[in-house]
């Protein structure tokens, strides 16, 4: 397998639900993520700007492949409401092959 069909894990916050829906789809319609599954609820805490900060925020947890990454990177600081998102990248170890298949197909990755 090449790597730019290497599958991702890509993980963003939003500051609700409707944002995060909103730029999931986007994300989806432009085929840079085979899907987006969508968090709810979760608490974030961290420091900002020397502030130590508490929001809630909903995580999407997006399906790529490596070669749609700066793509989906740059997507998402286009559409993003945060001044600095967060866009994570983890490597897909292992998987079903059969869902790793259909994300390279959702993609434009070699299936």
């Amino acid at each position: 397998m090449k790597a730019e069909e290497r599958v991702l894990v890509v993980l963003c916050t939003f500051p609700d639900r409707d944002q995060a829906r909103q730029i999931g789809t986007a994300l989806v319609e432009r085929q840079l993520v085979a899907c987006v599954n969508l968090v709810p609820e979760i608490e974030s805490i961290y420091r900002w700007e020397g502030k130590i900060c508490r929001e809630g925020e909903v995580l999407g947890v997006m399906k790529t492949v490596a070669g749609r990454f700066e793509a989906l990177r740059e997507a998402i600081e286009e559409l993003h409401p945060y001044e600095m998102p967060e866009v994570l990248a983890l490597p897909v170890e292992a998987g079903s092959e059969g869902y790793l298949k259909w994300v390279r197909g959702e993609v434009g990755g070699a299936g």
